[in-house]
């Protein structure tokens, strides 16, 4: 059994210095990981994603992260994410990371991801170009979130794991507005989910939204927004894929 412990939207500043880090140091006797599912900082600032990177420092288990719209306002999503690299976080936006835990490949696969809405209200690539880059750059993180799912089904991982910010089903936003759901999500990431039969979906940004939904294909979908989980993480246990065809040594 594999012990995924996830957060996100935590929304750090200077003024919640270790918050979270005595939570988080208790995390060896309860996961095997942590996720970050984007939005670690308010603005994006470097001074903000120092504050993150102290309290994932030295943590007990391996930290595997997204960044979120609020960590890409400042224009420094490289910068930030290298502030939480040299922490000893890994940070995702359209590749992939393999844990190996107590002998099971665990791989996890990430991107931001981006809006557009869901089947039957999506917006369409037509019309003016900024709608048609909208939509384009939509397609563009979900066609990445496949790809390297996809690679780490070839790659034999036993449990494979999409993490987004955006939310790839409508489920998870019950309790948002409607009329901003579009805004939230997109049915592409679920497609991408979908294809290659992951075996949890986690993800963040629908502050008021819902923690249980599922693609339509039976992705279990987790929406770990931190003011949707109320706590510093919550951890959700996956049994081994046995589907994997693992060939004999020897």
């Amino acid at each position: 059994m594999i012990r995924v412990a996830a957060v996100g939207d935590i929304h750090l500043s200077p003024d919640s210095r270790g918050l979270l880090r005595p939570a988080w140091e208790t995390l060896g006797d309860c996961a095997d990981m942590l996720l970050l599912a984007g939005d670690l900082t308010r603005h994006g600032t470097l001074e903000e994603a120092e504050v993150v990177a102290a309290e994932i420092k030295g943590l007990p288990v391996p930290v595997v992260a997204v960044l979120g719209n609020h960590d890409y306002h400042s224009d420094l999503q490289d910068d930030v994410t290298g502030v939480l690299e040299r922490a000893g976080a890994t940070v995702l936006e359209g590749g992939s990371t393999v844990l190996d835990i107590d002998g099971t490949k665990v791989g996890i696969a990430g991107t931001k991801g981006f809006c557009g809405g869901f089947a039957g209200r999506s917006a369409g690539e037509f019309g003016e170009p900024e709608m048609k880059a909208f939509v384009r750059y939509s397609r563009r993180c979900a066609a990445d979130l496949a790809r390297s799912l996809l690679e780490l089904r070839d790659q034999r991982c036993e449990v494979r794991i999409a993490l987004t910010h955006f939310s790839p089903v409508p489920d998870t936003l019950a309790g948002e507005p409607p009329e901003i759901y579009p805004f939230l999500g997109s049915y592409l990431l679920a497609e991408a989910i979908d294809e290659s039969e992951a075996d949890l979906a986690v993800h963040g940004h629908a502050h008021l939204g819902t923690e249980h939904g599922m693609t339509a294909g039976g992705v279990k979908v987790r929406n770990v927004a931190q003011p949707v989980i109320g706590h510093a993480f919550a951890v959700y246990h996956l049994p081994v894929d046995l589907r994997i065809d693992v060939p004999a040594v020897g």
